[in-house]
């Protein structure tokens, strides 16, 4: 994991740089959301094939992985 070390100069870089155009938002703010929802579909489909002593090892029944494995992506 990338360690990412704020320094003076950049946060006074980014305190003063202009606002986005409220598209270039918005379609940022898209790209994050479809990106959680990725994330969350490839977690829960990986969730329901652990095997009995994976979800030991976290604490999970297989009914409870079940459950929360066949939620909609959109759901948190």
């Amino acid at each position: 994991m990338t360690h990412v070390t704020e320094h003076p100069t950049h946060l006074a870089y980014l305190n003063s740089r202009p606002a986005l155009p409220m598209i270039a938002e918005a379609a940022i703010g898209f790209a994050v959301l479809v990106t959680k929802w990725s994330v969350r579909k490839r977690t829960r489909r990986q969730l329901t094939q652990l095997t009995q002593q994976q979800l030991r090892d976290i604490g999970l029944h297989r009914e409870q992985a079940m459950r929360e494995g066949t939620l909609p992506f959109w759901r948190p």
